[in-house]
């Protein structure tokens, strides 16, 4: 029993930290006008690292179904075990929105949507899907290449977090540079704002997709290989 809680719980804790500041740096950015797209896109990096590192050695780290969905593509995850990790994530994303609701201010929370990701005029949906996309498979890469190869250098999430960190400076004004249905779905459910949202589940799931494809069948090391 213990073996399924300790990761469900840790997927938990971890993603409910990333949508909370993540989504709250969007709500205290629209209330004061302090941070800008730089201090939104460290607040997601530096909280998504720190979770990450906490996590990986009892759940891998992932804090995203998108991540979860490309391990598994992989086959370095069991079905059974993906699906109690992306229902943790989803719940922890509901919870953590819901949080930056009852916390933070009202009317900039209400106005942003509770950190909701949303979609820049003049970015069609193919466009918006295929950014999420690309954008996704350098962060699942940066997971498989940190975190899942054998060969992975001891860098805890910090990699990890700076891709976060690029990915958001790129196209967070674009889509909002979600990169993970849990913190895109969150923020829609207790906003009950749902325009463009599926963008947020087919384009990172395409990206995580082609990341565990590229990984599995490339660039993860197999028994017999030399280190480089």
């Amino acid at each position: 029993m213990r073996s399924t809680v300790r990761p469900m719980a840790a997927e938990f804790l971890g993603t409910f930290a990333l949508v909370f500041i993540g989504g709250g740096a969007v709500v205290v950015n629209a209330a004061h006008q302090g941070l800008g797209l730089t201090g939104i896109a460290l607040a997601h990096a530096v909280v998504l690292a720190v979770m990450v590192t906490v996590t990986m050695r009892i759940s891998g780290g992932h804090l995203n179904p998108a991540v979860t969905f490309g391990v598994w593509m992989a086959g370095k995850i069991s079905l059974r075990r993906s699906l109690f990790h992306i229902a943790s994530q989803i719940a922890a994303g509901i919870v953590a929105a819901l949080a930056v609701r009852w916390l933070l201010p009202a009317a900039p929370g209400a106005a942003m949507g509770y950190g909701v990701p949303r979609v820049a005029a003049g970015v069609s949906l193919t466009e918006a899907i295929l950014l999420e996309g690309v954008l996704t498979l350098f962060l699942v890469s940066a997971v498989f290449g940190t975190a899942v190869s054998r060969d992975a250098p001891q860098v805890g999430g910090f990699a990890i977090g700076l891709v976060l960190l690029f990915d958001i400076m790129i196209g967070g004004n674009l889509t909002g540079a979600a990169m993970n249905p849990a913190r895109a779905f969150g923020p829609a459910l207790v906003a009950n704002e749902w325009t463009g949202h599926l963008i947020y589940w087919i384009g990172p799931l395409f990206g995580a997709a082609v990341a565990g494809f590229l990984w599995s069948k490339l660039l993860l090391p197999i028994e017999g290989d030399e280190p480089a």
